[in-house]
């Protein structure tokens, strides 16, 4: 009885938490900047952020990794914050700029030799010619030359001096956020210095930053154990949409992207029109008001907004596999295209993707408990602004194969496919979902990201809508997204397998 009590007692609770709603104060420049105020009271710190909607979906063929690498430069500084002698800084930027392009020009001789196989390895150095070593040297000789203008990370030393704290960025495909905590009564440093890395940008460093993003392409990817195959299996399973390269490039474009092509890229997507603030926190909103228009005001208008993405995915007509040897465990990965962020149906799938998920989820239950067929499983779906999948996944238990697990997760969907799911069932995924919501709600800098992120792929009162549309899914809803989306034609699957089975197939074949 005390069990059933509680239930209802969560139901209860449930119910005018459901009603809550964020209301910021829109407060938008005529330079088509947009700030969304959220006061709140008694904390004597403020969560402030921005977003500019670009991602590396908005990049093209040739300057991938373009907007991962924006965020890396948005630290660099400004002509008054990371420099000594900002005019002999310029100057140094305008010759390695030139020097850079010399050496691309040598780069691009070998390039061609190599495509005519005439050479084995463009990046071999016996293969360069004595004036491709002379601009190294010089170009090396510049770095050195601007190593002794810069003052390292002041950009993040001004802010901890003033006591800010958890200064970070992130990129994804559809954004770039930047984040910070600042007290209350240092809300107008924020100002200041968001506003003038973006009116008064240096991209001092781009070509050894472009290196260091080189690098953490090689710790995240090359030198994990599926890293370069899982990057094979995403640009596999998109035909045609930009979400098909990784966020942070590939290795040819990143050593090719020269700080003339970064520039343009910053002025289409990086324009006050294309950027929505947020803050939340104990604020004077009045006062946040004119310092809005004070220290961004002074921004330019882009004189076109950013055009929407033109190539749209193609509709996949057969199933598509791929198969890989590597240092992990036997895994299948099992993907379908779905639908983007806020379409009709994501509500559903994000409930499917609830029910089948986590140790109380149908998957866990029945292959890795009752079937023992996995020692992992799950599924997750990822709604994106253009675009989405759904994917399911399992880790094979010694004896059976990942080819056991693909046929389990299909019997699995079968059983969907026929029947509906329980109300009790498909109400619990529903509680366990608007009870994470309200947390979030809770947060200030959790609600700041939100906001942002909502903005970012469409607008940011959908996060007032999202728990409602959650909770009028049912269980034909379920059924129906499943007997569309989870059929043959539209599934992509990766098998993976150790590298040990490579070895044993191949004593097997002689």
């Amino acid at each position: 009885m005390r069990a059933v009590a509680r239930s209802l007692l969560f139901f209860v609770l449930l119910a005018p938490l459901a009603a809550q709603r964020v209301e910021p104060i829109v407060h938008t420049l005529d330079n088509g900047m947009t700030f969304l105020f959220l006061p709140r009271e008694g904390d004597p710190n403020v969560s402030a952020g921005w977003v500019a909607k670009v991602g590396s979906v908005d990049e093209r063929p040739g300057v991938t990794g373009v907007a991962h690498l924006f965020e890396h430069m948005m630290f660099k500084g400004t002509h008054t914050v990371g420099t000594k002698d900002i005019d002999a800084d310029l100057a140094v930027i305008a010759k390695l700029d030139k020097v850079r392009a010399g050496i691309r020009a040598e780069e691009e001789v070998l390039i061609e030799a190599h495509r005519r196989g005439k050479i084995d390895d463009p990046k071999d150095p016996a293969e360069r010619s004595a004036r491709h070593n002379e601009l190294i040297e010089e170009f090396q000789g510049l770095i050195a030359q601007q190593r002794e203008l810069i003052v390292k990370d002041e950009f993040d030393r001004i802010y901890t001096g003033a006591g800010a704290s958890g200064m970070n960025a992130a990129t994804t495909n559809d954004m770039t956020i930047y984040f910070i905590n600042v007290p209350s009564n240092k809300l107008e440093l924020w100002y200041w210095m968001e506003s003038d890395r973006l009116a008064n940008p240096v991209f001092r460093e781009f070509y050894s930053e472009r290196d260091v993003v080189h690098e953490e392409r090689r710790l995240r990817v090359d030198s994990t154990p599926t890293g370069k195959i899982n990057e094979q299996f995403d640009a596999m399973f998109w035909q045609s949409s930009p979400y098909s390269w990784p966020v942070i490039g590939w290795p040819s474009d990143l050593e090719g992207l020269t700080r003339e092509e970064a520039l343009e890229f910053f002025g289409v997507y990086y324009a006050p029109n294309n950027l929505t603030a947020a803050l939340v926190g104990d604020f004077d909103v009045e006062q946040a008001k004119e310092w809005a228009e004070q220290y961004f005001g002074r921004l330019k208008r882009g004189p076109e907004p950013p055009q929407p993405v033109r190539t749209r995915e193609i509709e996949q007509l057969a199933e598509k596999r791929l198969t890989a040897y590597a240092d992990t465990r036997p895994t299948v990965s099992i993907r379908y295209h779905t639908v983007a962020d806020a379409h009709l149906h994501e509500p559903a799938l994000l409930m499917l993707s609830s029910i089948l998920n986590g140790r109380t989820g149908r998957l866990f239950k029945s292959l890795v408990i009752e079937q023992q067929v996995a020692a992992q499983a799950g599924a997750g779906v990822n709604g994106m602004k253009y675009d989405g999948y759904f994917e399911l996944s399992g880790v094979a238990r010694p004896p059976h194969t990942p080819e056991d697990v693909e046929e389990a997760l299909y019997r699995e969907m079968d059983v969907l496919r026929k029947e509906l799911v329980d109300d009790r069932e498909l109400q619990k995924v529903k509680n366990q979902q608007l009870a994470g919501d309200l947390r979030r709600l809770q947060s200030k800098s959790n609600l700041m990201m939100q906001l942002l992120s909502y903005e970012a792929l469409g607008t940011w009162s959908n996060i007032n809508t999202f728990s409602d549309r959650i909770q009028a899914v049912t269980a034909e809803d379920i059924r129906r997204v499943v007997n569309k989306y989870f059929v043959e034609d539209n599934r992509n699957v990766a098998i993976y397998y150790t590298k040990d089975d490579k070895e044993a197939a191949a004593g097997g074949q002689e």
